[in-house]
């Protein structure tokens, strides 16, 4: 049942945002009460997101050294530097650059899990690996923000409401998680619990990005052009990823199997990590929502793609 979510999930998230677009244009008045149970909906996500990762096996996810040097490497110094470049070049306004920055500085720690099994990758590293990048990015991000956009939005970050969401949605479902994953360890019981919580990421994204379409529908006007600008940069940045993975591969001298996961862990975001701290952003920060959600849809479809390309041409297997 899982492994069926996972792989038709991208349709099923394009079916959501379709419902919630209708449903905001005919009913919109209907549509924001859907708006109070975003809130509880994203704390149960993240939470049921976390306890997939194994937070208590940081220590064990630096066994493979090149690996592990080659994914930091490529996550936090590679991709940072290629969106600095971007940044000098590119005519974006203050909200879509925070979008765009927040969106893609940040490495995916849960469905770059299923793709990597599915595209042929070593789901084992991925499993490894993924509580070491949620622990770095949390380090990493407020000092890119600061880098990338100055200390005036540094200082909007601050506020109240902000530090409550990343508190409330981000930290504490992540303690949650973890208490839940020591108590497993204990339980059996628990550990079967934890393993039924597998099924629930997938439907509750369903449910987030259609609220999210059917809510913010109406306020679309004049943002059409930014989604058009922006897609041209999260399609660039997933070629640019693969290729990223495949150079990675080969200067560390990692087996197919690394680099494909290499591959899949700099193409995919984490954007419903940050979906949380764009949505206590300002009214005239809105474009930052849309932008992040936008690029999740992308980077699905791109996923698609990436399942093929990544272990029939870009990584093939070695004779």
């Amino acid at each position: 049942m899982r492994e069926q979510l996972e792989k038709h999930q991208c349709w099923l998230y394009l079916a959501c945002v379709g419902l919630g677009l209708v449903l905001g244009i005919l009913k919109p008045a209907f549509a924001q009460t859907f708006e109070q149970l975003m809130w509880p909906l994203l704390g149960l996500l993240l939470y049921t997101t976390f306890t997939q990762i194994p937070l208590l096996g940081v220590a064990r996810s630096v066994s493979d050294g090149r690996f592990i040097a080659a994914l930091l490497v490529g996550n936090f110094i590679a991709i940072p530097a290629f969106l600095a470049l971007c940044v000098l070049w590119l005519p974006l306004s203050p909200a879509v650059l925070a979008g765009v920055l927040l969106v893609l500085l940040v490495p995916c720690t849960d469905w770059f899990i299923s793709f990597t099994h599915l595209g042929k990758g070593s789901a084992s590293l991925a499993v490894a690996a993924a509580p070491l990048l949620l622990l770095v990015q949390m380090l990493a991000l407020p000092v890119y923000l600061w880098l990338f956009l100055g200390a005036e939005w540094f200082q909007l970050t601050l506020s109240a409401p902000l530090l409550g969401a990343f508190v409330g949605l981000i930290l504490l479902p992540l303690a949650l998680a973890g208490l839940t994953e020591y108590a497993a360890t204990r339980q059996p019981r628990i550990k079967a619990a934890t393993d039924h919580l597998g099924l629930l990421p997938v439907p509750l994204l369903a449910l987030v990005v259609f609220i999210i379409a059917a809510s913010q529908v109406n306020s679309l006007n004049g943002l059409y052009q930014v989604m058009a600008q922006v897609v041209l940069i999260f399609v660039g940045f997933l070629v640019f990823a693969g290729w990223l993975g495949k150079l990675l591969g080969k200067l560390f001298r990692l087996p197919v199997a690394s680099a494909r996961t290499l591959a899949f862990s700099f193409g995919t975001r984490n954007s419903f990590v940050m979906l949380p701290i764009a949505l206590t952003l300002p009214e005239a920060w809105q474009a930052t929502v849309v932008v992040i959600v936008f690029q999740s849809l992308v980077e699905l479809f791109g996923m698609i793609v990436y399942l093929r390309w990544v272990p029939k041409t870009l990584l093939p297997d070695r004779a």
